[in-house]
């Protein structure tokens, strides 16, 4: 972890008077392997956490590169890191201005009287987008955890059950074989409810010739898995196995296209091309995938707006999808890492279409 925050100091080319204050949780976790309340202040010299009582011991076993600090009833979280910068002589401190709530930052401001703040341009987070090898080991077992869930969920599935029983059973078997917590809520779409990109799984009973969009993922040790399957209960109707095929093809074309140095704005119109040129390109409004790890969405995005290359080390997902309103939708997506050869999937689960 010491390295990454010396990595951050290099990137932010941090002068002898300037520091830095982190609130993000996913860039204090990066940082520090922290995972509780509070903040981070950096300097050249300095690494420490501003928390609370309840954390104090939690920090210093988490982050021991790390001096532990707690605030007070006569402190607070802005206070004591002003108090702390200061000792050190700073003079400027940037700061996550997409992160702090209006209400923090006139507590910043207050406490910084003599310290100008400006933004710290999301370094933390460009630094994250390239996963070194312990990373991509811990996305991979995330994802692992994530399809024998979704093995398990096939073999149980059947008219009658209802999207939230199926959620709960696929939640349950990813917590009891590994996963810390689901890396984000849990998609069960049904039937017409496949039009719903973010459906929310409710009540609907499963009926026979329904098709089924599953969207989930396990988070393993502070890193999330992302996988999308559309399955069929029964033999599903022409249409949607029309939709399947092409979604199918658009992204087995799209991960093979993956490489380091690929535009993401490229790759996005692989997939736009091929739903397009089918006549569905209205039925598919967003992007290609995004980039995966602490959180469930990073950059960089494959997307008709983001032009910056992939890298070996970006972990990204490629998930096109049809969504036909009143009739059902199909997305498919998988979790790839970029290699020196090109990419690799991190999910191993068939993307053939499964009729239970």
């Amino acid at each position: 972890m010491s390295n990454r925050v010396q990595r951050l100091v290099d990137k932010a080319a941090l002068q002898p008077r300037a520091g830095i204050i982190i609130h993000k949780p996913s860039n204090i976790f990066y940082l520090s392997g922290y995972t509780g309340e509070g903040l981070l202040v950096i300097t050249q010299a300095l690494r420490a956490i501003v928390t609370d009582f309840r954390y104090v011991e939690q920090a210093q076993q988490h982050a021991p590169g790390f001096s532990v600090h707690s605030i007070s009833n006569d402190i607070n979280h802005a206070q004591l890191a002003a108090s702390l910068l200061k000792n050190e002589g700073i003079t400027t401190a940037l700061y996550e201005d997409d992160e702090v709530t209006v209400r923090q930052g006139k507590q910043l401001e207050k406490a910084m009287d003599t310290i100008t703040l400006s933004p710290l341009n999301n370094l933390p987070e460009a630094l994250r987008q390239v996963k070194d090898k312990d990373e991509i080991k811990l996305i991979e077992k995330a994802c692992a955890i994530s399809c024998e869930a979704f093995e398990y969920i096939c073999g149980i599935i059947k008219p009658g059950m209802t999207e939230l029983q199926i959620k709960r059973q696929l939640e349950n078997f990813m917590m009891e074989h590994g996963a810390q917590s689901t890396a984000f809520d849990t998609i069960v779409a049904s039937g017409p409810n496949g039009s719903l990109p973010h459906a929310i799984a409710g009540d609907r009973v499963i009926q026979d010739g329904d098709m089924i969009t599953l969207d989930f993922g396990a988070k393993y040790k502070g890193y999330c898995a992302d996988m999308t399957r559309t399955i069929a209960v029964g033999q599903p109707s022409e249409k949607m196995l029309e939709i399947y095929n092409i979604v199918l093809h658009a992204q087995k074309t799209c991960q093979d296209a993956l490489a380091a140095g690929k535009n993401c704005k490229e790759v996005d119109a692989i997939a736009r091309k091929i739903i397009g040129d089918k006549g569905y390109g209205a039925y598919f409004g967003h992007g290609l995938g995004h980039a995966v790890g602490i959180d469930i969405h990073e950059d960089p995005r494959l997307s008709p707006k983001c032009e910056d290359a992939l890298e070996t080390g970006h972990v990204v997902t490629v998930e096109p999808g049809i969504y036909l309103p009143g009739i059902g939708g199909v997305r498919i997506e998988n979790t790839c890492v970029i290699t020196k050869d090109g990419a690799r999937s991190l999910v191993p689960a068939s993307r053939e279409l499964r009729i239970l």
